[in-house]
């Protein structure tokens, strides 16, 4: 009897442990299909309380040769950037840590007083950005900037653990791919404690 026991318990943990011991992600790599495209929804923000998170938009990581994709997105960047300007919206500029102020792509680049802070890629770590944002009363951020995911992904995934209202234009957050632009999308969008804070829109879907 025992033996009968100990042989059935056998079979069923070759049975249980073969399937996940016979495939991983990587496996499966060219197998995966994307999942339905996320929702791009309208949104009005207050200028008063919501700033404009412009990241590492700067010659070191922003060029034909790295990123022609981020090229591709200064103009919407710019043409966005005059708009929350006109309506009194804060910006806040961050630049990686080989760049200065002046690496700043021209058409983008900051004015007097427009705060540029130098972090990792999640911009809140070993920076005053938190107390930035605070100090101006701002409960929502608009985040754009390269690459997708890493500045974009990091800094909108933390904005929203902070509690911080966040929306990301997909038109506006770069990368090198239009896979790593995709994935990140979607992580953002639905990501526990992250999807629920977040809106993915389209700077033509921002309103003021």
């Amino acid at each position: 009897m025992r033996q009968r026991v100990m042989a059935g318990l056998a079979a069923a943990a070759a049975l249980w442990v073969a399937p996940a011991s016979a495939q991983t992600i990587v496996d499966e790599w060219a197998s995966v299909k994307a999942p339905a495209p996320i929702e791009l929804k309208t949104v009005k923000v207050d200028p008063r309380t919501t700033a404009f998170l412009v990241l590492d938009l700067v010659k070191q990581t922003c060029n034909a040769e790295r990123r022609p994709r981020c090229l591709a997105s200064l103009p919407k960047v710019e043409t966005f950037l005059a708009e929350a300007r006109a309506h009194g919206a804060p910006v806040v500029y961050s630049i990686v840590a080989s760049a200065t102020a002046a690496d700043i792509a021209p058409q983008v680049a900051p004015k007097e007083g427009e705060p540029i802070i130098s972090s990792v890629a999640n911009k809140f770590i070993r920076s005053d950005l938190d107390k930035i944002l605070k100090d101006k009363g701002v409960t929502t951020v608009i985040v754009v900037g390269t690459t997708a995911q890493g500045a974009v992904l990091f800094t909108a995934s933390e904005a929203a653990f902070l509690g911080y209202k966040v929306i990301v234009p997909v038109d506006g957050a770069s990368a090198e791919s239009a896979y790593a632009e995709q994935v990140t999308a979607w992580t953002l969008a639905t990501a526990p404690g992250v999807g629920q804070n977040t809106t993915m829109t389209r700077f033509d879907m921002i309103g003021f």
